[in-house]
């Protein structure tokens, strides 16, 4: 891997870090952080193929209270680099997979660890606040952000710096036992992401769309994109029949939305 190489993925890796706390551009996203690291490193298609199949595990995690969902950024860089090592390509993505899991796992550590060194960071923003001193309390943020961000970064280049042959080696020693085992479980923790989000999202507005799109995904013949454009369509209906029912049309009893209104009949 070459050093223009390096500097990007440690750059991604760091970029992941600090979304996993702002959430504003989704870099900590397996299917973001594994396509931009297989994009700067040559190997974009096992990146996408990678990014898309964790995004799957990934779809039901996140921090309810005082619970913190795996680290979904760390585990997505460091099986990303991980298998560009690996010298795999696409091949290697189950194997990637098997370690991402608990890399998601270890990766709770170094949350915990940087969470309680932003508690001084949070005191420092308090004195200065107290004095009416605004840029501090914006400088002592930015420190905290950094943090986040060398949470992921300085793991991802502990990474690179092993030797592309020791990661190929590790790899083609683990058992087949093992990797089999880690694939399985980790296709369980999908289907357990996918209850998450339906349940999150479950109305009885809602339910007829999921099952026609649980049915639509039975068709084979039918692709991704053409999936998504019915999903689409689908989403512009409802958008126009809500609006439809909440624009004067007369009924008294009526609540605004049609697919609810026909509901309440039953």
């Amino acid at each position: 891997m070459s050093i223009i190489s390096i500097v990007l993925v440690v750059i991604v890796a760091f970029l992941a870090g600090m979304e996993g706390v702002m959430d504003e551009f989704q870099f900590h996203q397996p299917l973001v952080a594994c396509t931009l690291i297989g994009l700067v490193t040559g190997n974009l298609e096992a990146g996408v193929i990678l990014g898309g199949t964790l995004q799957m595990i990934a779809l039901g995690w996140a921090n309810i209270g005082a619970a913190i969902a795996p680290d979904a950024a760390l585990a997505s860089v460091a099986s990303a680099i991980i298998l560009v090592l690996g010298g795999q390509g696409a091949e290697g993505v189950s194997t990637a997979i098997a370690v991402a899991i608990p890399l998601a796992v270890a990766g709770l550590f170094l949350t915990m660890i940087v969470r309680t060194l932003s508690v001084a960071c949070v005191h420092r923003m308090d004195a200065a606040a107290e004095k009416g001193n605004f840029k501090g309390v914006e400088a002592w943020h930015i420190v905290a952000v950094i943090m986040q961000g060398l949470r992921i970064a300085i793991p991802a280049a502990a990474l690179l710096v092993i030797p592309a042959e020791t990661v190929q080696g590790f790899l083609e020693s683990m058992p087949a036992w093992l990797t089999d085992g880690m694939s399985i479980g980790g296709g369980m923790v999908v289907a357990v992401g996918y209850a998450m989000v339906i349940n999150m999202m479950a109305t009885k507005e809602v339910w007829p769309f999921f099952a026609i799109g649980f049915c639509l995904a039975a068709i084979s013949d039918l692709t991704l994109i053409a999936l998504g454009a019915i999903a689409l369509s689908l989403a512009f209906i409802y958008i126009k029949l809500s609006e439809s029912g909440g624009n004067g049309n007369g009924g008294g009893g009526n609540v605004g939305d049609p697919l609810d209104d026909i509901l309440n009949d039953y």
